[in-house]
């Protein structure tokens, strides 16, 4: 590799304008931490701020830098290697450079764990993405945001535009020259009514990162969760000339909520590749290049799905295998979701047997019954008691337009109260208690737990990756 990467028309390319295929996955939980990921509950701010209460600022901060370094490292680049993939999309929180009551002062420290990063999947030839997956004051209503409330209060203050537009002039300084970065992800699943204010956005921050760095590709999502180009201008080619067109295209086949266990029938493969084509047509009307930056099922575990998991997992192996049979016809660039976690989706997941496992094994039992996280969630253990809010809403809602709030049909007025009534106030009252966990630990018992998420103490999910390593090599990329 000598050049840095960029956009030919509907293709990403090299130096010497030969087709570059990205096959990857996100490094999600890691610099932005996600709660089904980590088995926390409520937002990433949250606990930090809860476990600074139990343990005292300096020993949170030193639980939390222990993370960051056991959660990746060389030898998580190896393994990933050794699939046939060729990139990892990183998820960064605008947190970890700014503070917010000290902003437009970049904290070095930032940076620390993401050259480490970059350095490591450099070293094993895998190409990094920089995603801003939150961004100040929050650029839409989920968990991920790290801004705990559903309202998206990034598209409606000017100074938290101001606030990111900066950050991405610094945070590209800093990588201007690195050629193994294949270009920045300038916002994570961005969510603005409006859907103007993403494209002034888009304006503001392609010019600011060419001004330090006219090297780097972008890869910008969609509006509405990475799935809605509508509002784009029609001269996005000209006007954004080094950027690809970010979807994300999960199957609701891959999920607990799917309307029927995905079998790979007819009807079940159209409406897969219907989803898909539609999420890119805009794009592909206009000749502009695609790439998915998120995409993959969730999967079943023993302590919570007993024996159903095999047969729960075979299906969603399948739905896996069907979308990269899509992927692959049109030549497209991809990031599965996710690398590594606790064994919900991760292609490696924390052991049962590692120290942080065991001492969270009966709060994350709870966290499952309660459904407190969102993503794939399966509320059967408490649909009832949320149903006659849904109930009460619909009843003294007649008009049925004045339930589509946005970001409808993302949100249905049920996904609505799960998010609200359950994700965040639920989770919230649950945020202590996890905290408390960790009371009058040592540095040394702090550590120890940091290490359950190191490589050498993760297991591995042979499906998953058996799938995406038969993949390369069918596809001619291992």
């Amino acid at each position: 590799m000598t050049g840095f990467l960029r956009v030919d028309k509907t293709r990403i390319v090299d130096e010497e304008g030969k087709q570059v295929v990205l096959r990857g996955a996100g490094l999600g939980g890691w610099m932005t931490m996600e709660n089904f990921i980590s088995g926390y509950p409520g937002c990433e701010f949250q606990i930090r701020e809860a476990l600074a209460e139990v343990l005292g600022r300096q020993k949170s901060e030193y639980f939390f830098d222990k993370f960051l370094e056991h959660f990746f490292g060389e030898p998580d680049a190896a393994f990933f290697k050794s699939l046939g993939l060729n990139c990892i999309r990183i998820a960064v929180n605008y947190r970890h450079f700014e503070d917010d009551m000290n902003p437009r002062v970049l904290k070095p420290e930032g940076f620390k764990h993401l050259d480490r990063a970059v350095a490591a999947c450099a070293k094993h030839g895998i190409y990094t993405i920089i995603d801003m997956h939150t961004a100040p004051g929050g650029q839409n209503g989920g968990w991920h945001s790290d801004a705990g409330t559903h309202i998206a209060n990034f598209w409606i203050h000017k100074d938290f535009q101001d606030r990111l537009v900066w950050l991405w002039t610094e945070i590209a300084k800093h990588y201007k020259d690195e050629k193994w970065i294949a270009g920045y992800n300038p916002m994570n699943e961005p969510a603005d009514p409006q859907h103007s204010g993403l494209v002034n956005f888009y304006d503001r921050v392609y010019a600011a990162i060419a001004s330090v760095d006219p090297n780097h590709m972008l890869f910008l999502d969609g509006n509405t969760y990475a799935t809605d180009f509508s509002g784009f201008p029609d001269d996005a080619g000209t006007r954004w000339p080094h950027a690809a067109y970010a979807i994300h295209d999960y199957s609701v086949y891959g999920f607990p909520d799917a309307p029927e266990p995905y079998a790979r029938t007819e009807e079940q493969r159209r409406r897969m590749r219907r989803s898909y084509e539609k999420k890119r047509a805009w794009m592909d009307e206009r000749g502009l290049c695609v790439w998915n930056g998120e995409w993959g099922p969730v999967y079943a575990r023993e302590e919570y799905e007993g024996d159903a998991r095999d047969e729960i997992n075979d299906r969603r192996y399948n739905v896996l295998q069907d979308q990269l049979e899509l992927y692959a016809k049109d030549g497209l660039s991809w990031s599965i979701w996710l690398y590594k976690d606790i064994g919900f989706q991760g292609m490696v997941y924390v052991s049962r047997d590692t120290p942080y496992m065991k001492l969270f094994r009966d709060f994350l039992l709870k966290k499952y019954r309660l459904a407190v996280d969102s993503w794939g969630a399966d509320d059967k253990f408490v649909r009832d008691v949320y149903r006659p809010i849904v109930q009460l809403i619909k009843d003294n809602t007649p008009d049925e337009e004045h339930r589509k709030l946005y970001p409808f049909p993302v949100w249905t007025v049920e996904g609505r109260v799960a998010r609200l009534a359950r994700c965040m106030l639920l989770s919230e009252f649950l945020v202590k208690e996890w905290a408390e966990h960790f009371r009058g630990m040592s540095e040394e018992q702090l550590d120890e737990l940091a290490q359950s998420f190191s490589f050498e103490n993760c297991l591995k999910r042979d499906g998953l990756n058996k799938v995406l390593r038969e993949h390369a090599q069918l596809t001619g990329s291992a």
